[in-house]
């Protein structure tokens, strides 16, 4: 019986602390996908490819140009992705500043 009791509570502290190590692996998860710098450089991205296809479909943009401009922010996206992983999942301030500087290159390409 002593045995029993012993296992029983042996795998209820394993059981917890696995919930208490998968609680905290989920809580990170959930901040760096929302952490205000990468969201924000994401959002601009995401406003510029939906302004490229507007421009595309209005017949501003060849088609061409259209796969450049989207080109342009795919490697953006990718030095973004590629820096967080770098810094613990989130982007420092100067590194926000230099990919919105890239973002302002491409954006001045679309509004021609």
């Amino acid at each position: 019986m002593l045995k029993s009791t012993k296992f029983l509570l042996t795998t209820a502290t394993a059981i917890a602390s696995l919930a208490c190590f998968t609680a905290t692996a989920n809580a990170e998860t959930a901040w760096q996908k929302s952490h205000p710098r990468r969201a924000e450089v994401n959002h601009r991205l995401a406003n510029q490819n939906r302004r490229i296809h507007e421009e595309r479909k209005e017949g501003d943009l060849t088609p061409a140009q259209a796969a450049a401009l989207h080109k342009d922010d795919r490697q953006i996206r990718q030095e973004e992705r590629d820096m967080a992983s770098q810094n613990g999942s989130h982007i420092t301030k100067q590194e926000k500043r230099t990919l919105n500087q890239q973002e302002n290159a491409v954006s001045k390409q679309i509004g021609r």
